[in-house]
C-alpha cells in the first residue's frame, strides 16, 4: 500500500511572498501572479515532484511565517 502524498500551501503564510523568490516558486508558477493557495493530492503532487526533478518548473520555495528552517538553504537561491 503506498500513501498519497498531500501538500497545501497558503502563500499568505509564507515569508517569501511578494520577494523574488516568490517569482520563482512552483506555486507561482502553477497558479500565477498572487497565489492564494495550492492543493496537490496523489498523482498531482508526484507530477508536480516529477517536473521539478527534471527542470521544467522551479521548485517549492515556501517558508512558514517564524519559521526557523529556511527550505532549500543547501540551495541558495540567485
Amino acid at each position: 500500500m503506498t500513501k498519497d502524498i498531500e501538500v497545501s500551501i497558503s502563500c499568505t503564510a509564507c515569508v517569501r511572498r511578494g520577494t523574488s523568490d516568490c517569482a520563482d516558486c512552483l506555486v507561482t508558477h502553477v497558479l500565477g501572479d498572487e497565489p492564494e493557495t495550492l492543493e496537490l493530492t496523489g498523482e498531482g503532487a508526484k507530477i508536480a515532484r516529477l517536473f521539478v526533478n527534471e527542470g521544467l518548473v522551479p521548485r517549492l520555495r515556501y517558508v512558514a511565517l517564524g519559521s526557523t528552517h529556511t527550505q532549500g538553504s543547501a540551495h541558495p537561491a540567485n
